[in-house]
């Protein structure tokens, strides 16, 4: 694959935060060192590291897709209300791929699992991200 300095640009941001960006708010903090780049460059790279492995793609409810550059096995958990992204300390769960396994004829190859419910600050009803956005409700 051809070297991108755009796209290395993408995935250094993303692996020098702990949150969890929308594809636009990674387009703000790029900008700056690559005033030429345009928001669709950064979603086709978004979408080329993702399927590289070099990054992992958070799908939320209803809400824009999250990246993280951290792409060693590990959890997150999604807030209803104001669709925070969260690491989770925790023990791995790799055993449920076992128990998937169980009973099917085909192989597990592995996991995802999110974690939903309601951030600390939405549990002491303040505001997330500098506002407040309506519950999601849980579609099954």
């Amino acid at each position: 694959m051809k070297y991108s300095r755009q796209r290395e640009s993408i995935l250094r941001y993303l692996r020098s935060v702990k949150c969890h960006p929308t594809a636009e708010t990674i387009y703000q903090a790029i900008q700056t060192d690559n005033p030429n780049i345009s928001l669709g460059t950064v979603y086709r790279n978004l979408t080329l590291l993702t399927e590289l492995g070099e990054i992992n793609k958070i799908t939320v409810f209803d809400g824009p897709d999250r990246f993280d550059g951290n792409n060693a096995p590990h959890y997150h958990f999604i807030c209803r209300k104001c669709r925070a992204v969260l690491d989770l300390e925790m023990d791995s769960l790799a055993h449920i791929n076992l128990l998937a396994a169980h009973n099917f004829s085909g192989t597990i190859e592995g996991h995802m699992a999110h974690f939903y419910g309601l951030c600390p600050a939405c549990m002491n009803q303040k505001s997330c991200n500098g506002s407040d956005i309506p519950a999601v409700t849980k579609s099954s």
